[in-house]
């Protein structure tokens, strides 16, 4: 059964999220990955399947389908 580990609830439902990773002092993005989306705080949950995939693409298991340039904020 799904609870949320940020706010505890138990309604998710499945999609296909976009998310930026840390990857050795770089940004990542990773676009549609499935993921289990809390439907009420919207945390999505990555299954351990869907970690090591991401985890061999980024390192070297597959290329870049594209480069963007990202904006940087510091919140001060």
């Amino acid at each position: 059964m799904f609870r949320c580990h940020v706010c505890g609830k138990t309604d998710a439902r499945e999609e296909r999220v976009h998310e930026v990773f840390e990857i050795e002092g770089r940004p990542i993005r990773v676009e549609n990955v499935p993921a289990t989306v809390c439907t009420h705080c919207g945390e999505p949950i990555f299954s351990r399947e869907t970690t090591e995939k991401v985890r061999q693409m980024v390192h070297g298991q597959a290329k870049p389908m594209k480069s963007v340039q990202m904006d940087v904020f510091a919140f001060s």
